[in-house]
């Protein structure tokens, strides 16, 4: 499946799944509670598919599938007979209101640690936070290459990726935090990080190539992961799993090498010969390298060969203990992603971060790419930022409904019908400048 094709296919399996399970949150509450449930639409716009279901409700997925909703009777949107009264919305308690309300972003919550217990049971390869050559503020606190981060501040550290979000907090926050670490002969020590000296007028991304903590780059012999089709390598007859021992007779160790040799080699000729080790057979093989263009922008000699999984630890945990664990990272991702939103409402994390349907189509590709328990990550922490995002006091959104009632309780009567209209125009201000800055930053994305 190729990029744009796949990317498609993935936001698709991402929103069907996400948006159902938050609309089906509003649904089952209100159902329970009483309320005649008019239709749930899976997608904006013209109907694609329909169904009236036992209940009377109009099941609907629709052309545009950015999102859903859940229509219930109510007599602030249309004349409700005398005999349904009592299944109207509107004429519920305060309390159910607000708790039909809650229900699509709850739903969300529990679907993220339904997605989290998963990932942890399949298990989700990763990087051992392994340090590669520190510089800047990192190395003026003593930290070495190859020390093991094991902490920062009271934050466990497992894997590369739960350091590097440790990290993004901390710089964030530029708060002093202690970092634990294990050096490679086994040895403990505690680094005092000076994140307050970072200057805050860099964004998270420059503020950590300043503080110079990097991963380690790892040693990876030249097996090839992958023969993509069509290319050269592929023609020439190289598999996946075949260890490439020379170019041109120039020895190649590692993959990084191969890839230096083919460059060395090709500015000769691009006709090259390749010594292949197979299921311990000895092949020599011939190919013509493509002129192509690197990830850095440079021109460069491929072959279509990609580097296997160099991926050297998995975080993995049996059903039972992986219901805490699970718990727990839903608890993490939460109070990181309210942390970061507060972080680029003050300025202090970059706008660019927001994404719309191209980002996010893009991240659920590259997810699914690396593995079923990493698209079960992306697919939990997109599910916490819908129910966060939903969460927020703008009119229109959860939300905003949640703060009419709350204030309904707080005065002993409903807000007045100018008030929500007015609110209502405020609401879709405010996200239409949301969904502008994030569409502006998935064409700058796009742009070379």
């Amino acid at each position: 499946m190729g990029e744009f094709f796949g990317s498609i296919w993935w936001l698709l399996v991402t929103l069907g799944l996400l948006v159902t399970f938050h609309e089906y949150g509003h649904y089952w509450v209100a159902r329970r509670c009483g309320v005649k449930v008019l239709r749930f639409s899976i997608g904006f716009g013209r109907p694609l598919w329909t169904r009236i279901g036992r209940d009377g409700t109009e099941y609907v997925v629709a052309a545009i599938p950015l999102g859903g909703y859940v229509r219930m009777l109510d007599e602030r949107e249309g004349e409700v007979p005398a005999a349904e009264l009592d299944q109207a919305f509107n004429r519920k308690p305060v309390g159910q209101r607000i708790a039909i309300v809650a229900a699509g972003p709850a739903a969300n919550i529990l679907f993220a640690v339904a997605a989290f217990w998963l990932m942890f049971v399949v298990g989700k390869p990763d990087y051992l936070p392994v340090v590669g050559e520190p510089t800047g503020i990192a190395a003026e606190a003593g930290l070495r290459e190859g020390d093991r981060i094991a902490a920062i501040g009271d934050t466990p550290v497992s894997t590369w990726t739960d350091g590097t979000i440790a990290l993004v907090t901390a710089v964030l926050a530029r708060r002093d935090l202690p970092l634990q670490v294990v050096a490679p002969d086994g040895g403990e020590r505690v680094l005092q990080i000076p994140f307050s000296r970072l200057d805050r007028g860099l964004d998270e991304r420059e503020a950590l190539q300043a503080l110079g903590i990097r991963a380690r780059t790892p040693v990876a012999p030249a097996v090839v992961g992958r023969a993509l089709p069509d290319r050269p390598g592929a023609r020439a007859g190289v598999r996946d799993g075949d260890l490439i021992l020379s170019v041109n007779g120039r020895p190649v160790e590692t993959f990084a090498g191969l890839y230096e040799a083919i460059q060395v080699e090709a500015a000769k000729s691009p006709e090259l010969e390749l010594a292949v080790r197979r299921d311990g057979s000895l092949l020599t093989l011939r190919a013509t390298a493509e002129r192509g263009t690197g990830s850095d922008g440079q021109p460069n000699f491929q072959l279509g060969l990609a580097q296997g999984d160099t991926r050297d630890t998995v975080l993995r945990y049996g059903p039972l203990a992986a219901i805490p664990a699970a718990v727990g990272e839903t608890w993490r991702m939460t109070a990181t992603t309210v942390a970061f939103l507060g972080h680029m409402a003050l300025g202090r994390a970059s706008l660019d971060n927001v994404a719309g349907p191209i980002g996010i189509a893009q991240t659920a590709n590259t997810s699914a790419s690396l593995g079923v328990a990493w698209f079960l990550s992306f697919l939990a922490i997109m599910s916490l930022s819908i129910g966060i995002l939903n969460l927020l006091p703008i009119p229109i959104l959860d939300g905003g409904h949640l703060l009419y009632y709350l204030i309904e309780v707080v005065k002993g009567s409903p807000v007045s019908e100018r008030a929500l209209v007015a609110g209502q125009y405020v609401g879709l201000a405010l996200l239409a400048g949301l969904m502008g800055l994030a569409f502006y930053n998935d064409i700058l994305r796009l742009l070379p």
